[in-house]
């Protein structure tokens, strides 16, 4: 054997070479490459669509990629056990790689970057590979924390099965909650979540206490330290490494522990709270701390399981033994064991915090787990769980006395505190509060003003203790300032009683109040009370008004809703259920929402699925969609008023109602009379092969051509196809019908073989019915990426025309299916749509309409 190719042989990208061409793929040839020291090791996961679509699992280490197929994908599910085949290592180079495989050539098919990151192994990795059991942790884009490869081939097996899974930790969630490949499922190159900035290795902090931590500063206890408060955000800024906290509904709180072991337990407004929580101040001493401060947040959890503001309340009653249910949740470490570590980053505080929580806390004492995922996601588990919200800290900050853009508020939920500044008795009831008139300070010190009132969130037990609490509160006169809205009460403003109902009382206590939207006049909608609060002064409640951090980007869940009856069966063709058809939408809303935007919207509903009884509504009769718009009645008069459906909030909680199909009209909102755009709907007839269909897309796409108009293709979802073409809105809905009623006739006189102009089944056996009816005022066509209520629940998508030979049917891609498909796509077949204006004057010219 040549010396070359013995030494080719030994590498270990042999196999690698092996079986590709490199003159013709893409993919690089690289080498083993050696490890610059002191460097993370890198992971990549690649979403391949080959014969079949896989995952390529590839941790680096001497010099390539290891490398594994994971037919089903990662799941946070350690439950979730995935079958992962052994394959040949990779080079380093290949970790950046996207592109297509040719066909006729080993992994054929398009391959993108899904997450990458580093890796750190748990155990010696090499030895884990001579053992078949491979214990790492992960920091990627998606994937993150505790893993495991396990390996399960028999002797002889011609291919090497291992299993992947995800070990318990604070990141494992279960499939039924969050599955990572369907909510995420593009490429990370070309859509990253958060920085990927290279984190440099930091000397960890001792348990112990010796420091040896950038920023930490040994000094002695101090009596006091104020809490790091958050800011309230829209988003987070694209630049940095943000990780995120769960928004617990319960108080913040610091432990003090002493130089003898002794636990304070402060507020948040520097009360000491010790003698009403002692089980708490026990367990925190049972940790055997010296000279540390805590700090984090008390919570008590409800009959579900969740935490809940109102069982905190319970907990907090001054009852011997009751505040045995509170739990301490410690999410930082500003000072340890004789340290001050508020100049320390975050994430070497919270690294010394776990090793010290895992080593000493028990039970009421947890450790506040955080997530490193993109805000969009964590958002809409925190809804899925009906939660608050989120707390988005930066990686890299020190700890600071005050309110800071390091640490941001995202909510889900509208929640903050109000200031009661009256109340109505319950009709019929007046040992009981029937609601509370709320209010805020305009600025701190300043005056009060009314938000309006709270009638429910409460039971008679609540509503009788309220009516204690306020009633020695009353005075003679409203305590809002003087010329405020407020100072005059309109009857019925905060009660459906009449004017003289509302007493005042004076403003010193503070409810915790959850409700839907603030009214353009500062008024609160859809309140509910959530309890009182002790940890604030209400001179300190403003109202809370999100601030757009420069640069951020926005952090809103991708229209996430819980989903009711999510199992059920919708299609009987495919048993694809509700939650499939909801979890579609929320993944679509990026590309369908500029389709619905500023257009009236028709829906198809079907609560028992597709093969049951189908609605048609323009309208919002007992709809409830939350986020839906109801448009001014003014644009169609005599008729209720149309829809719009603008949010991905409207467009998931539309699917949660059983919506399957979005038909949007041809006109917006703004011009609601004169449309901007044409639609030719390929209707085929019985027997008309599908080849027919794409010829005759390309015979009305000649014929717009020589009319001077440009079309964009998409299939329809079901049998034909959509050729859409924009034009300027300055003709009316009646010009543009009858314009495109001329094409098809024109093409139904010229090639009748294929066409016909006329609806019916009937005329157009072995056919094809150019339908323009749909250029009506009020008509509606399926919009792009709208599912179809027929057998296997069809796509309408978008497609470049040079892809129309390669279509099989109107309905290629499905719910299942068009989604990995656009995770796939670089390019917006539609991209020239949206700036393309045309005129129909020389087409009606041409036809003899002018």
């Amino acid at each position: 054997m040549p010396a070359r190719a013995a030494k080719d042989q030994d590498n270990p990208l042999a196999r690698y070479w092996a079986k590709r061409d490199f003159s013709v793929t893409a993919e690089p040839r690289g080498e083993p490459a050696a490890r610059k020291r002191g460097k993370a090791l890198s992971f990549v996961v690649q979403k391949h669509a080959a014969s079949r679509l896989h995952y390529d699992f590839r941790l680096e280490l001497d010099g390539v990629l290891l490398s594994w197929a994971v037919p089903k994908g990662p799941s946070f599910d350690p439950a979730k056990k995935q079958i992962a085949i052994h394959v040949e290592d990779h080079p380093l180079s290949y970790g950046g790689f996207e592109g297509t495989i040719p066909k006729g050539h080993y992994g054929a098919g398009t391959v993108i970057v899904w997450d990458r990151g580093t890796w750190e192994p748990v155990n010696d990795p090499h030895e884990g590979l001579k053992a078949g059991k491979l214990y790492f942790r992960l920091r990627g884009q998606k994937l993150v924390g505790l893993w495991e490869l396990v390996k399960i081939a028999k002797p002889g097996e011609k291919q090497e099965p291992w299993i992947l899974f995800k070990k318990r930790d604070e990141h494992a969630r279960p499939t039924a909650e969050y599955d990572v490949v369907s909510a995420l499922p593009d490429s990370v190159i070309a859509k990253p979540l958060r920085s990927t900035e290279p984190v440099e290795p930091r000397p960890r902090a001792k348990a112990g206490g010796d420091s040896e931590l950038p920023g930490a500063v040994k000094a002695p206890l101090p009596a006091q330290i104020g809490p790091q408060l958050a800011t309230l955000a829209t988003g987070v800024p694209p630049k940095g490494r943000w990780v995120f906290e769960i928004k617990f509904d319960g108080y913040r709180l610091m432990a003090r522990i002493d130089g003898k072991g002794r636990a304070a337990l402060i507020t948040r407004g520097g009360h000491d709270w010790t003698d009403r929580m002692p089980a708490l101040a026990r367990g925190i001493e049972a940790m055997g701390l010296r000279n540390t401060w805590l700090d984090g947040e008390i919570v008590a959890f409800g009959p579900e399981g969740k935490p809940e503001f109102n069982a905190l309340q319970k907990a907090l009653d001054k009852r011997p033994g009751s505040s045995d249910a509170i739990v301490y949740f410690v999410f930082d470490l500003p000072f340890f064991e004789g340290h001050d570590l508020r100049g320390v980053a975050l994430s070497d505080r919270r690294t010394v915090l776990k090793a010290l929580m895992d080593e000493k806390a028990e039970d009421p004492v947890r450790f506040s787990a955080d997530f490193e995922v993109d805000p969009a996601t964590i958002l809409a588990s925190a809804k899925r769980l009906q939660l608050e919200g989120v707390i988005a800290k930066r990686a890299d900050a020190p700890y600071v006395s005050h309110r800071s853009d390091t640490w941001l508020k995202l909510k889900v939920k509208m929640r903050q505190e109000f200031v009661v500044c009256g109340f109505t008795d319950r009709t019929g009831e007046p040992s009981q509060v029937g609601s509370l008139i709320l209010g805020v300070y305009d600025k701190p010190g300043g005056e009060l003003l009314s938000v309006g009132s709270v009638g429910t969130g409460w039971d008679t037990a609540e509503a009788k203790k309220l009516k204690d609490t306020v009633a020695p509160l009353e005075i003679p006169k409203p305590p809002f300032g003087a010329g405020t809205a407020a100072d005059k009460p309109k009857p019925g403003r905060w009660s459906r009683r009449a004017p003289g109902s509302e007493r005042w009382v004076k403003p010193t206590l503070v409810a915790e109040v959850e409700f839907g939207e603030w009214t353009p006049d500062g008024q609160i909608r859809h309140a509910v009370y959530a309890g009182l609060r002790a940890d604030k002064p209400a001179t300190a409640v403003l109202r809370e008004r999100p601030q757009d951090i420069q640069g951020s980007k926005p952090a809103r869940p991708a229209g996430s809703v819980r989903v009711s009856h999510g199992e059920r069966v919708i299609d009987e063709s495919t048993g694809l259920t509700k939650l499939d058809l909801v979890r579609y939408y929320e993944s679509v809303a990026e590309w369908i929402l500029p389709h619905l935007k500023n257009r009236p919207v028709s829906l198809v509903r079907g609560p028992t699925g597709i093969g049951g009884e189908l609605f048609f509504q323009k309208h919002g009769e007992k709809l409830g969609i939350p986020g839906i718009k109801e448009l001014p009645e003014a644009l169609w008069p005599g008729h209720p008023a149309l829809l719009e459906i603008a949010t991905a909030e409207a467009l998931a909680g539309a699917a949660q109602m059983n919506v399957i199909e979005l038909h949007t009209w041809n006109s917006t909102k703004q011009h609601i009379d004169q449309p901007d755009r044409i639609v030719f709907d390929l209707d085929p007839g019985e027997g008309t092969p599908w080849q027919h269909v794409q010829e005759a897309a390309l015979l009305v796409r000649a014929m717009l051509t020589e009319l001077g108009l440009e079309a964009w293709l998409k299939t329809s979802g079901g049998k034909g196809l959509h050729l859409v073409v924009p034009i300027t809105p300055k003709l009316d809905y009646d010009t543009v019908k009858d314009f495109s009623q001329a094409v098809v006739q024109h093409l139904a006189r010229t090639i009748p073989s294929r066409f016909v102009a006329k609806s019916g089944a009937s005329n157009r056996v072995g056919k094809l019915f150019v339908d323009y009816l749909r250029n009506g005022f009020g008509a509606t066509t399926a919009a792009a990426f709208s599912a179809r209520s027929r057998p296997g629940l069809g796509v309408s998508m978008p497609v470049h025309w040079e892809q129309l030979p390669e279509l099989k049917s109107g309905a290629q891609w499905t719910i299942a299916t068009a989604r990995e498909y656009l995770s796939f796509q670089s390019e917006d077949p539609w991209a020239g749509y949206w700036k393309k204006r045309q005129q129909v004057t020389k087409g009606m010219k041409a036809l003899g309409m002018a």
